[in-house]
């Protein structure tokens, strides 16, 4: 099934995506995340490195955090409870760094959310990690899967929003390193959490 306008778009490649965390996460505001026949502008996300103790990566590769060591551009999905968090990975090879698509605004694939998310209020559909997975059905066949030549998900160039219409305050919903500034998002945008 081919694209409409609004999913269309330059797809990010490996380079795009072998940035310092922090900076790729404020760039992936106002990209287009699709996945299969959904598409959605991305409007908030988290930073996680290595060298903070939140991130999966803190204490070295592990079984479950060696995805984060991949090359840059590669899924790193978990679970949480019963939802799951999906992040594309930074930096170079080796570092421990990815970024955590926390909310989109759904602009393509509307009734086929509809029916994922339950009927819910549109409002609520993906304002959240865990939300916006269901809606996208993602879950852990996702996790190590190279994002820059996956067949259904991908993220492309969107409309850039300028400074002033970013806020950027510090991450929710840890326990850990809640103070760094390491969080993205458009507070216009109704699919964004209050932190």
């Amino acid at each position: 099934m081919p694209l409409r306008s609004e999913a269309r778009g330059r797809r990010l490649g490996r380079r795009d995506f072998a940035l310092p965390v922090v900076e790729l996460a404020r760039r992936l505001l106002g990209c287009r995340l699709v996945a299969g026949p959904i598409a959605g502008q991305i409007v908030e996300t988290e930073a996680y490195h290595q060298c903070e103790p939140s991130c999966h990566a803190a204490r070295g590769p592990t079984p479950r955090s060696e995805v984060l060591f991949l090359r840059p551009g590669h899924l790193y999905v978990y679970r949480i409870h019963q939802s799951f968090c999906l992040n594309v990975t930074a930096e170079p090879e080796g570092v421990g760094a990815a970024v955590l698509i926390r909310a989109i605004e759904p602009s393509f694939g509307l009734e086929l959310i509809r029916a994922r998310r339950q009927n819910r209020p549109r409002r609520i559909w993906t304002d959240g990690p865990g939300k916006l997975c269901q809606a996208l059905d993602i879950d852990l066949r996702q996790n190590g899967q190279d994002l820059t030549v996956h067949p259904r998900l991908q993220i492309r160039e969107g409309h850039p929003y300028r400074d002033e219409a970013v806020e950027i305050g510090p991450r929710i919903g840890i326990s850990k390193a809640q103070e760094l500034p390491w969080r993205f998002f458009v507070p216009r945008s109704r699919r964004v959490v209050s932190g």
